[in-house]
């Protein structure tokens, strides 16, 4: 018995070390196993990003197709004028849009600033039934506000996933902003840099989702090329009279009117 109870201990410790051998010979070490769990993250991450920004309503589809004939035919005009002009573009296609100027004051943790964009309101119906209003924000230069020094690959590639133009809701936009600012705070720890405090979730809300001014009406055409200019006004005026030379005087004689005596007078040949 004793020496039965003894090989069944030695084969269940040999048992136990080929499967450790095995694990430890199939398992990735952990500097492997960490990256493979960073890249899975990382992956996760612009997934999420992907449906969050392709996740559409009617109103906001709508939108945005406006926005995106506009800039196809705006032309290499200035961003100041570029968002004037969308704003005024919207208005003529029906849309109750504004030309936003957000401001916010500084704070502990987020520095003062201002920012300019276009808003869109639009009507939902709420869950009761009754007709409320939602705000679209639109953003032609969107993806550029999340730019960071010396960015991972990582952060690249989620970048990427952003939209230039972005024509969303208000929970959509505060989505999107809280994802990738953790992942810039991601980046910039990896790469040893300090996460400036205008590229932190708080600053970057307060650009879009702070009170603001909304502005609807400006002074100034969409396009200059595209209005017909009145011809210029031609003055109407008589034609100047035709005036007469005036007549000379030589002495007491007229020269315009000489007797007719003095006319076969004939000057002296000199020798």
């Amino acid at each position: 018995m004793g020496l039965s109870g003894g090989e069944d201990e030695e084969e269940e410790r040999l048992s136990r070390m080929v499967h450790d051998f095995i694990e430890s010979e199939t398992a990735p070490s952990s500097s492997s196993s960490l990256a493979s769990l960073s890249r899975h993250h990382q992956d996760d991450t612009i997934l999420s990003l992907e449906r969050i920004v392709g996740c559409s309503t009617k109103a906001e589809k709508e939108a945005c197709e406006s926005v995106m004939r506009y800039l196809r035919q705006s032309g290499n005009e200035g961003r100041n004028g570029l968002k004037r002009g969308l704003m005024l573009w919207l208005r003529m296609e029906g849309h109750d849009a504004s030309l936003c100027r957000s401001a916010w004051v500084s704070s502990l943790d987020c520095p003062g600033g201002f920012y300019e964009y276009i808003d869109i309101m639009v009507s939902s119906d709420a869950a009761a039934g009754e007709s409320s209003s939602e705000r679209l924000i639109i953003d032609t230069d969107f993806r550029s506000q999340f730019e960071i020094a010396r960015p991972t690959a990582a952060y690249t590639r989620l970048t990427n996933s952003l939209p230039p133009v972005f024509v969303g809701a208000e929970k959509k936009l505060s989505k999107v902003i809280s994802l990738t600012c953790s992942a810039a705070k991601e980046s910039l720890t990896e790469s040893g840099l300090h996460i400036p405090p205008w590229r932190k979730a708080s600053y970057m809300k307060s650009k879009w989702l702070s009170p603001c001014q909304r502005v609807t009406t400006m002074t100034f055409p969409v396009f200059s090329r595209d209005i017909e200019r009145p011809p210029p006004k031609t003055s109407v005026c008589a034609a100047p009279p035709n005036l007469m030379p005036k007549k000379r005087q030589l002495g007491f004689f007229k020269v315009a009117g000489l007797p007719k005596q003095f006319s076969t007078l004939r000057c002296p040949q000199v020798a």
